[in-house]
């Protein structure tokens, strides 16, 4: 299994390649049925569909069943920790109720769990209908809060950008509070083009700020990679994504 788990981390770190990446998929895979309830191994299956389904699955329904395996992985390596199993017993109510306050208790070891579910949940349900993603916010509201609470800068100040772009997605809320979550991750994390795209492709698109949109992906696609070594592949696939997105940007204005 070791052979198995070196090999799906050595293509996970050269996931730039899509060839590596559906390699880390195939030996993480392999290696988490020998090993179903490695919770660190299922977190790094889940991102590893994450990035599948967001920046190299073409196919709408692929995509959206990546996102959904994702956030299945992540929510099962949750319920599987010992540390969360036991606050789930002890938590009283309906199956519904328990899970709400069971995660509002989880431990701070959990949350790298907490957000690949919330953040995969969140992409599968941005294609699926209005009632759908009204239903799963408690849910997502909640797992993210959670993070927010125990580790603010989570995965680039994930949380922040998640709200940021889970409020433009909701009905009834209002644009404000979504442009407020991306100006703090943006300030916390302005080297993670992430932060930056994700506000142009759901902010400034919802917006309507066509202008802005343009300027930042752009920016965006200029952007050097060798100025930050460190989260280079993070940063490779938002600057390939705000191509992307600037190839669509007729269509994304109609």
């Amino acid at each position: 299994i070791d052979f198995l788990i070196d090999k799906g981390k050595l293509n996970w770190e050269q996931r730039t390649s899509s060839g590596a990446l559906k390699n880390a998929d195939h030996f993480i895979t392999l290696a988490i049925k020998k090993r179903p309830n490695d919770f660190d191994l299922s977190i790094l299956h889940s991102k590893i569909k994450y990035n599948l389904a967001k920046y190299i699955e073409n196919e709408p329904e692929i995509k959206k069943q990546l996102f959904l395996e994702g956030a299945e992985i992540s929510k099962n390596a949750i319920f599987n920790h010992p540390r969360f199993n036991s606050i789930f017993i002890e938590s009283r109510g309906d199956s519904s109720s328990k899970l709400i306050s069971a995660i509002n208790k989880a431990p701070k070891i959990l949350v790298p769990g907490l957000f690949w579910w919330a953040e995969n949940l969140a992409h599968h349900l941005n294609e699926k209908s209005v009632l759908e993603r009204l239903n799963h916010r408690e849910l997502l509201e909640v797992l993210m809060h959670r993070v927010i609470s125990l580790d603010p800068g989570f995965n680039y100040s994930g949380p922040y950008r998640f709200f940021g772009s889970l409020y433009t997605r909701i009905p009834g809320v209002e644009l404000t509070q979504s442009e407020t979550y991306f100006k703090q991750a943006i300030s916390s994390n302005s080297n993670y083009l992430g932060n930056l795209v994700s506000m142009a492709e759901y902010f400034h698109q919802k917006k309507g700020n066509r202008e802005q949109f343009h300027k930042i992906l752009l920016e965006v696609s200029k952007n050097d990679l060798d100025q930050f070594p460190e989260i280079m592949n993070q940063n490779y696939f938002s600057k390939n994504y705000s191509l992307e997105l600037l190839e669509k940007e007729s269509l994304l204005f109609e």
